[in-house]
């Protein structure tokens, strides 16, 4: 689990609390994932009955089963709110078409993947270098890199199966 928040003091007189939200808390959270709290060393699930952000690090929060002040005051003020790392996280899982489009680094020649072709036999990355097409096997041993948040791919490739 990680931190993503502390509860700093009510709000309203219903059991809501101020938030204030630290950078990695997600900007896609939705209220059916639960939050946690430790409360006598144990992670204790809270599931959100409304959220509404206020500003770019706090939010307004009420949470189920919390529907008073009291309550409020004694198991959430001052405490810090925990995700599931996993929640946080986007799912790992992609398909060999997603990465058309990606830029593509064989050597020292930089190109762009331009088509995927799925063959059970042999499947194939269409990549474009140098203003030539080139099919290469798309098999895990010849890909050293993929970085999914600038688009680009790095291969390596055995001598000789490029004509450059």
């Amino acid at each position: 689990m990680i931190a993503v928040g502390r509860i700093g003091r009510l709000f309203g007189t219903d059991g809501g609390v101020m938030i204030t939200l630290y950078a990695n808390f997600p900007d896609n959270f939705q209220t059916k994932e639960p939050l946690f709290v430790i409360i006598d060393k144990l992670a204790v699930p809270i599931f959100c009955s409304s959220f509404e952000h206020r500003g770019q690090s706090g939010a307004v929060v009420n949470f189920d089963d919390i529907d008073t002040e009291r309550r409020a005051e004694e198991f959430l003020v001052g405490r810090e709110i925990f995700m599931n790392e996993g929640e946080e996280q986007e799912d790992d899982e992609f398909y060999m078409e997603d990465l058309i489009g990606f830029s593509a680094i064989v050597g020292k020649s930089h190109g762009e993947v331009s088509d995927y072709y799925d063959s059970e036999a042999n499947p194939l990355f269409e990549i474009t270098l140098d203003g030539k097409e080139h099919l290469i096997p798309a098999q895990e041993k010849f890909i050293a890199h993929i970085d999914f948040e600038k688009r680009k791919i790095k291969f390596v490739l055995p001598e000789g199966l490029l004509e450059l």
